[in-house]
């Protein structure tokens, strides 16, 4: 049997901690040390540490050296950056991409669109951001365009960090009746429309982002 190679375990060390932060499971603020990850993932420490470098770089912890790491607070300006970003790149992957589908294609997209509607009745978070994944990962792997399917995988968990804790305040993920729109414009192979209604999705999110931040700061402040 082969040695895993170095990489991959770098790869799963990073993918585990990611999923860990956005899911809550390490909660903003909290310090992390690479040898109780380690030890927990059973890897050694060395991809652990490679993968806080990676996250630092990602936005999802912060170092201070000699002192500790530790994972960053869900701030609303960070989301609205990558939601601009990664909306752009959706954007572009779906206007390349509309010509490419096969019916299959289209299809997947409809049967996400249902998990999706059916976990945000069931109020099934991780069911719910999960197929939106899958709804929109057809269109990015019909688009082939490694560039922004790398941007889009590097800044969508800041993202989805903010939409797991307004839809555990009571709010919504999206719009199964928006994606609903989106897959008819793609069966149609009307890539100006299916471009429009993506830019719509994702509009939605930096409105999320800007409805958090208002939020914030008619909060009361701790006085402890």
């Amino acid at each position: 049997m082969e040695a895993v190679p170095r990489t991959l375990l770098r790869d799963r060390a990073h993918a585990a901690i990611r999923d860990a932060i956005v899911t809550g499971a390490i909660e903003p603020g909290a310090v992390v040390r690479d040898a109780d990850l380690a030890e927990r993932l059973g890897l050694s420490r060395a991809p652990v540490r490679e993968a806080f470098a990676r996250l630092v770089d990602e936005g999802l912890l912060e170092s201070k050296p000699q002192s500790h790491t530790r994972v960053t607070p869900v701030v609303a300006s960070d989301v609205r950056d990558a939601a601009a970003v990664v909306g752009a790149l959706h954007e572009l992957v779906t206007r390349v991409a509309v010509p490419r589908l096969s019916p299959a294609d289209v299809e997947a997209m409809r049967t996400a669109n249902e998990r999706f509607a059916a976990a945000v009745s069931a109020g099934d978070v991780d069911a719910a951001l999960g197929a939106d994944d899958a709804l929109h990962d057809v269109l990015v792997r019909a688009a082939a365009n490694r560039a922004a399917a790398a941007t889009i995988a590097r800044y969508t968990p800041l993202i989805r960090r903010l939409e797991r804790r307004r839809f555990g305040e009571g709010g919504t993920c999206r719009s199964a009746g928006l994606h609903g729109r989106l897959i008819e414009a793609c069966a149609d192979g009307d890539g100006d429309e299916a471009v429009r209604i993506t830019a719509e999705i994702w509009h939605t999110l930096a409105d999320l982002a800007d409805e958090t931040d208002a939020a914030d700061e008619t909060e009361p402040a701790d006085t402890d």
